[in-house]
């Protein structure tokens, strides 16, 4: 499974990685998991693989996102219906 994770960098300020990749910085908490959510998506309904978003809280890892189902075909999906990955 992929992981982007969430490091805090300053005291209000956090990071998004892929792996050892930093893909944006000096974030504020709330646009930085809104953020790494789209990308875990994106990378997800476009790659097919499964994905996490976490970052580090007192007890461990807290999972923000997961998508590990792969992606429904828009024709299987009827118009008032919505998928939630």
């Amino acid at each position: 499974m992929m992981l982007v994770s969430l490091n805090q960098t300053t005291a209000y300020r956090w990071s998004i990685r892929r792996g050892n990749i930093v893909l944006f910085r000096e974030l504020l908490l709330g646009p930085a998991i809104t953020l790494a959510r789209e990308i875990a998506r994106d990378e997800h309904l476009c790659s097919g693989r499964a994905i996490c978003v976490e970052m580090l809280g007192t007890g461990g890892p807290i999972r923000l996102a997961s998508y590990a189902r792969p992606p429904v075909d828009a024709t299987e999906v009827s118009s008032g219906d919505s998928v939630a990955a």
